[in-house]
């Protein structure tokens, strides 16, 4: 097996969208909209409670979730919901199957398990297989601990090899500084490429954006701070809007970029970000999951993330030169924290999102 890319999370997401309701254009575009929207809201929720690197994949949790959003009823299905973003959609643009264990196998490739989850070790064992298998073996040790009460958990895990297109080439790489802070600098391996980009400039946040093509139809927004200005400040600007904004924005320029190598490696207990995004009844005592067959007091006890990503040079063949221009180009160094976002380029689909705080650290 190969590494996922980001073909096979497009087709994955839109196998869920597509429904007799949402064939039209605009009910997809609207259905994606929302799914931005909820990515860019946890997103900022979990920026703001670390400095180290963040990643984020919308995509798998929304898909995940929105398939917790078939098992819900009543009040829990309504806050679940609005916490989704997806209050007064039309119900048919929602998956509906016959039945919870359905519509996971067939329209997202998930399964549904049974988990003796008394028998802790047992437990533990059988989840870690399973993440491991969902990611050729890049996500080793998911989780490492359950509570013998738990009832349900849901668990989405991605791992993703950045290609880009054109590639950035291995032989120009050089080692340069990174201004992690103030007062602490690392040494990166920095990637560099001559050519003609799409940029913007966003005076209100005061940073730029760069798109990289990426292949299979994919692209990568990274979003520079200018010097002195606080990377967090710019995330709190961050919503679904904004990132339309930005690509809107983006004009045909000359440039050289130099953009570390990295990969990150983050995973995240997520009850209590949910939880500040008022999706809180799921998670209680009164929780309504009837429609999987859930019994009285049935209720989901966490809901577990890691993404995997490595971004680095896509080639090392001496003869994928750089552009050649008349006179050297400006310079575009990302060597300070910035923001990243993954998107699928036709529809605007919001796979990754994160931030690179330290290139060194995963």
């Amino acid at each position: 097996m190969t590494h996922p890319g980001p073909i096979s999370l497009v087709s994955i997401v839109l196998v869920l969208l597509l429904s007799p309701a949402s064939s039209e254009t605009s009910a997809l575009q609207d259905l994606i909209s929302r799914n931005a929207d909820f990515g860019a809201r946890l997103y900022r929720v979990l920026a703001a409670r670390t400095d180290e690197n963040v990643l984020l994949c919308p995509f798998t949790l929304s898909a995940a979730l929105t398939v917790l959003l078939s098992a819900t009823n009543g009040q829990t299905r309504e806050q679940l919901q609005a916490g989704l973003t997806l209050t007064r959609l039309d119900a048919q643009t929602l998956p509906v199957a016959s039945s919870y264990l359905n519509l996971v196998q067939t329209k997202l490739g998930g399964t549904v398990q049974g988990v003796d989850y008394t028998n802790a070790y047992e437990a533990i064992n059988t989840i870690n297989q399973w993440a491991l298998e969902q990611t050729v073996d890049q996500v080793q040790d998911f989780i490492s601990e359950v509570d013998h009460q738990t009832q349900l958990l849901l668990a989405a895990v991605t791992a993703y090899r950045a290609s880009f297109t054109p590639p950035f080439n291995a032989s120009s790489t050089q080692d340069e500084r990174f201004y992690v802070d103030s007062y602490h600098v690392v040494m990166v391996p920095m990637m560099f490429r001559a050519d003609k980009y799409l940029l913007a400039y966003d005076a209100a946040v005061k940073a730029g954006v760069l798109k990289l093509p990426m292949t299979d139809g994919a692209a990568m927004l990274a979003v520079l701070p200018d010097e002195g200005v606080d990377v967090t400040a710019v995330e709190e600007e961050v919503t679904a809007d904004k990132i339309q904004a930005w690509i809107r924005q983006l004009k045909k320029t000359k440039l050289e970029v130099q953009f570390p190598r990295f990969s990150l490696d983050r995973s995240y207990s997520l009850k209590d970000a949910l939880q500040t995004l008022d999706i809180t009844q799921v998670f209680q005592d009164d929780a309504d999951l009837s429609n999987m067959g859930g019994a009285e007091g049935s209720k989901l006890k966490q809901v577990y993330h890691t993404s995997v990503i490595s971004v680095e040079e896509s080639s090392s063949d001496t003869s994928a030169g750089n552009a050649v221009f008349s006179s050297p180009p400006p310079r575009l160094t990302f060597n300070r924290p910035f923001i990243f976002i993954i998107y699928h380029q036709s529809t605007s689909g919001l796979m990754f999102i994160g931030r690179v705080n330290d290139p060194t650290c995963k």
